[in-house]
């Protein structure tokens, strides 16, 4: 027990929490393209990463294991079900303008686009490029095959250049 009563186990835990929850956030966010599923996501990591922290800080693994609840999560047929029982609208939220709090500073258009993506593109996306990890570790996460994250980047990149085109040219219509 520490001084303020609780155990080491907590302080430990306590302490990543705070300096990873961040990252957690940014990530979930590219996930889902929502802050508040963002934030439920994390939540639900956390709270599953505490339940195992014996075992996973132990073996210095935890930031892997926190990422891959976190894709997992996304990925549940529960949350799935979730989605399909709300109500899409072709009325943007009024969030135009609003500078994303996750964004720090970039530019969110390309993110736009990569919200379009099917899930496990998206993931591999996201694990890749912005988490910046190796093909080998987007695959352990993903509980994938190496080649598959390779052919999921390649379509995902494919669709991303054939949405960039397309936006070009409309872009360049508007202007005459």
């Amino acid at each position: 027990m520490t001084r303020d009563g609780t155990s080491a186990k907590d302080a430990e835990f306590s302490a990543w929490m705070t300096a990873r929850q961040p990252a957690l956030l940014r990530t979930a966010y590219l996930l889902t393209g929502d802050h508040h599923s963002a934030e439920d996501l994390v939540q639900t990591t956390l709270a599953k990463v505490y339940l195992s922290w014996d075992k996973v800080r132990k073996r210095e693994v935890v930031d892997g294991y926190a990422r891959r609840i976190l894709v997992n999560e996304n990925n549940s047929i529960w949350r799935r079900a979730w989605k399909k029982r709300e109500v899409t609208s072709d009325q943007v939220p009024e969030q135009r303008g609003v500078r994303d709090r996750y964004d720090e500073g970039q530019s969110s258009a390309l993110w736009d686009h990569v919200q379009t993506l099917p899930r496990k593109q998206r993931a591999v996306i996201v694990l890749r490029y912005y988490e910046e990890l190796s093909e080998a570790e987007t695959a352990e996460v993903l509980g994938i095959s190496v080649g598959t994250v390779k052919s999921q980047a390649s379509r995902a990149l494919a669709t991303l250049r054939q949405d960039a085109a397309r936006h070009l040219e409309m872009s360049g219509e508007e202007e005459r």
